[in-house]
């Protein structure tokens, strides 16, 4: 089982990592609509074709209130539960095999 541990640990800091900067690029792309930029840049183009999907993903459980779109909260919420929630174990499982 110690061959298992090592990519296990490895495995769950790559996915912490990737899910923190995706954190980073909901908070860009929300913080872009205030502004309303260009649709046809290629940044803004990028940014909400990596975060439309999983907006669109929660938009029919998450309500408006008036103007605000709480989809990208209810994302980050859940990417917190999966770093804090799940991922934890998923260590501690693995320091378990060493």
């Amino acid at each position: 089982m110690y061959a298992l541990a090592h990519p296990l640990i490895a495995l769950v800091s790559i996915i912490s990592g990737l899910l923190t900067l995706y954190t980073w690029v909901i908070i860009a792309s929300a913080l872009l609509t205030w502004v309303n930029p260009d649709p046809f840049n290629p940044i803004i183009r990028i940014l909400r074709g990596l975060t439309e999907p999983a907006f669109n993903l929660v938009r029919p459980y998450v309500p408006t209130v008036g103007a605000v779109d709480l989809a990208p909260i209810a994302v980050i919420l859940g990417i917190m539960f999966v770093q804090q929630g799940l991922l934890p174990i998923i260590a501690q499982f693995a320091h378990g095999l060493l």
